[in-house]
């Protein structure tokens, strides 16, 4: 069972040092969640992507870590969500090297892959949700 004090955390993302914020909370959720220290490195590298991509394409939103407990099984829930601009192709924006903003293209498909879970929701003119998970 989960301790009671492990409780869902939202960091509003609007300035870069949110971005901070949002990866001290998050790597404190999963030491107290039981992942290796690997695995921390691995939940504040998709933090630190997601919240980035709120503030590069929609200006403010929030990251929200939620711990998580199912089938016996302990995990991390790290969810982005904006009302930005979306993402009008969400399987173009998978692609590794694909990028509409200039950069390497490789934000999306890496936090897909790092995470055990994945789900993008998206629509043109009103934002983006990003729910990933990451297992013990």
């Amino acid at each position: 069972m989960l301790n009671k004090t492990l409780t869902e955390k939202t960091v509003t993302i609007k300035h870069d040092t949110d971005i901070v914020v949002a990866c001290q909370k998050g790597r404190a959720l999963a030491e107290q969640l039981g992942f290796s220290n690997d695995n921390q490195v691995v939940i504040v590298i998709v933090i630190s992507e997601m919240a980035r991509n709120i503030i590069k394409y929609a200006h403010q939103g929030k990251i929200i870590l939620h711990p998580l407990q199912q089938n016996g099984k302990r995990g991390l829930m790290v969810i982005a969500q904006d009302k930005g601009p979306g993402i009008a192709d969400t399987e173009l924006a998978l692609q590794d090297g694909y990028s509409t903003g200039g950069s390497l293209g490789l934000g999306l498909p890496g936090i897909k892959r790092l995470m055990d879970e994945f789900e993008i929701v998206s629509q043109v003119n009103l934002g983006t949700t990003i729910t990933t998970k990451k297992w013990l």
